[in-house]
């Protein structure tokens, strides 16, 4: 039932056009399509949209900080999924710093857990209030090397899925593995995205790259 199968919608110009690549990931109930709208308030113009679709809607059947093995072998699936899409990029020629991902709640979950484990050097992590997946965190499986990446991390305090005490051990996992983290809880918020966080997002993907 949780084998993911390899839905992924694109959108935008061709990857030889652009050389930079977005991938979103949709949260629980939510669908490819919808996180794709979201791009509409993003400045994406230049980049080649990708966004995989979770069977069912949704990546894994519980809560990101429900024991692992409860998640299982649905979130294995998802994080291959994840990991194929980012594959297709690379063997087009395109480096791993031209390459952003992001997502909201389930999705910013699921795409942190894939980043941290697979760390290098990416244009950005758009993580819409999300964190590291599991009970506690398994630190030791956090591997490689941000070197740079910036990360914008957020969520409400409270928030209904995502406490601010995940979000504060995923940045400090993020940093210490070289990401440039720029965390924001918002008192109050709602389960959403505002504004000021598509604002955010927005200056991560418009760096202009020194040359």
């Amino acid at each position: 039932m949780y084998t993911h199968k390899n839905d992924v919608i694109t959108r935008g110009k061709p990857l030889s056009e652009t050389g930079k690549a977005l991938i979103l990931v949709h949260g629980r109930g939510a669908s490819a399509q919808s996180i794709l709208d979201l791009a509409n308030h993003l400045p994406v113009q230049d980049f080649t949209l990708y966004a995989p679709q979770a069977t069912n809607h949704s990546w894994y059947p519980y809560s990101f900080m429900a024991p692992e093995e409860q998640n299982q072998p649905a979130l294995d699936s998802a994080l291959e999924l994840l990991d194929g899409v980012v594959k297709i990029i690379l063997e087009q020629g395109i480096k791993s710093e031209d390459i952003y991902l992001g997502g909201f709640s389930q999705g910013a979950c699921l795409t942190s857990e894939y980043a941290t484990r697979n760390a290098r050097k990416y244009g950005g992590l758009l993580l819409f209030t999300g964190g590291l997946i599991g009970q506690q965190l398994v630190t030791d499986r956090y591997k490689g090397n941000f070197d740079g990446t910036p990360v914008l991390l957020t969520t409400g305090d409270p928030d209904p899925h995502v406490p601010v005490s995940r979000v504060d051990e995923t940045a400090k996992t993020m940093e210490k593995l070289g990401a440039i983290v720029t965390k924001k809880i918002y008192p109050g918020r709602p389960h959403t995205i505002l504004q000021e966080e598509l604002g955010l997002a927005g200056k991560i993907l418009s760096v202009v790259e020194k040359g």
